[in-house]
């Protein structure tokens, strides 16, 4: 089946801009994707348990995440054909091929059915990632949808920097829009319109002085 023509060109925008980086993603994003391992720390997983990536990237989220939870199943997916190259790399040399799946996928297109065969998962979350998708709506209900019931999806992602300088904030944005990433000022309305319609309670979190956004979604279990 052919990719849409918006997804073929998120792919090959991806690969542009992260072909020359790849090797240096990690190390160098560590200063500033602030508050990535505060959300794994909280994913908690239920014994034997399902939790899903939304634009996993190379990997590095998907693999600390394994190492905390030896008794779950990972699985993680992105758009960007160089970056899920490097992440199976990864995911090999960690050993953790038996436990994490990847697949090639569109965020604001995933379904859970037709990219790993599942119905859901117990946990979801994206990493930094909603601020680089421009359908980033779509991602969010996307991701909400493939959560099963009881379960959560956790976003940490760039925030307004509200109580932050001016000037800081001006530059950071200039900065990031050199790589095609822009804060959502709008996801805490769109969250809350997403959980709403899903009947999902939203609990939302402005760390590091508004730097960055932490929020939880979680869906009811069955009654």
């Amino acid at each position: 089946m052919t990719a849409p023509a918006d997804t073929v060109h998120a792919s090959r925008q991806m690969d542009a801009i992260y072909r020359w980086q790849v090797g240096i993603y990690d190390a160098t994003r560590k200063f500033y994707l602030l508050g990535r391992d505060g959300l794994i720390a909280e994913l908690a997983p239920p014994a034997g348990g399902t939790v899903l990536e939304v634009g996993c990237g190379t990997g590095r989220n998907l693999i600390v995440a394994a190492r905390r939870y030896p008794q779950a199943r990972f699985y993680g997916f992105d758009v960007s054909p160089v970056m899920l190259a490097e992440a199976r790399r990864a995911v090999d040399r960690a050993g953790l091929a038996d436990r994490i799946r990847l697949a090639e996928a569109d965020a604001a297109r995933f379904d859970p059915l037709s990219t790993f065969a599942r119905d859901g998962f117990d946990r979801a979350f994206c990493s930094y990632t909603l601020s680089m998708i421009p359908p980033w709506r779509e991602a969010l209900d996307r991701a909400m949808a493939a959560v099963l019931p009881g379960g959560s999806l956790h976003v940490v992602d760039f925030g307004g920097q509200s109580r932050l300088p001016g000037l800081f904030r001006a530059g950071l944005r200039a900065w990031l829009s050199q790589f095609h990433v822009t804060p959502r000022d709008g996801f805490a309305e769109a969250l809350d319109e997403a959980a709403g319609a899903r009947g999902f309670a939203v609990r939302l979190a402005r760390p590091y002085r508004d730097y960055a956004v932490h929020a939880v979604a979680t869906r009811p279990a069955l009654a």
